[in-house]
């Protein structure tokens, strides 16, 4: 499978288990899971057919780790804008975390902290260079440094999805310390 079939068949598990999956006719349960063969089913019905062993490599090729396969059941790691509980205990973070971000947003995070916008979480990546590469996709990224282990010792609690990224609610400004 060429690189281009990969991010096609990486992208439409990201739709459609993370945002729509609705779109084309999947539910997923109460933690985000879906049966394999539901979603291969529903997938080829809907004009995008992917074999078992395509939707294998992807899981297993793609660099970010965005979805996770438990025997016969698939998921997205984190990232959903639809309602699941990842079920992901409380975990403790290192001291500092990483934000990327871009300058149009600095404003409105300088007022507010982080905030989840459109998904359950902040996602914080656990060093500076996935941050960086995390805030280049939406232009010339701007790395926010999260001081985690004092948000966690005033009560906030953290979590780490299976791909490694650390989630939280919301990360108040008083937490951040801000480039330049």
């Amino acid at each position: 499978m060429d690189e281009r079939r990969m991010v096609r068949i990486s992208k439409y598990l990201a739709k459609h288990l993370r945002h729509q999956p609705e779109r084309i006719g999947i539910t997923l349960d109460a933690n985000g899971w879906v049966e394999v063969d539901t979603l291969l089913t529903a997938a080829a019905a809907h004009g995008f057919p992917v074999s078992r062993a395509e939707l294998e490599r992807v899981v297993a090729d793609n660099d970010k780790r965005r979805y996770v396969i438990d025997g016969d059941r698939i998921r997205a790691s984190q990232g959903h804008s639809v309602a699941v509980d990842l079920d992901l205990p409380a975990a403790e973070p290192p001291a500092f975390l990483y934000h990327g971000t871009v300058a149009r947003n600095m404003t409105a995070i300088r007022a507010e902290g982080l905030q989840p916008m459109n998904r359950h979480h902040v996602h914080l990546s656990p060093d500076r260079e996935t941050a960086t590469r995390v805030g280049a996709r939406r232009g010339v990224p701007v790395v926010l440094v999260v001081d985690a282990a004092a948000m966690r010792a005033a009560g906030h609690e953290f979590r780490l999805s299976a791909n490694g990224v650390w989630l939280a609610d919301h990360v108040p400004p008083s937490f951040l310390r801000f480039p330049g």
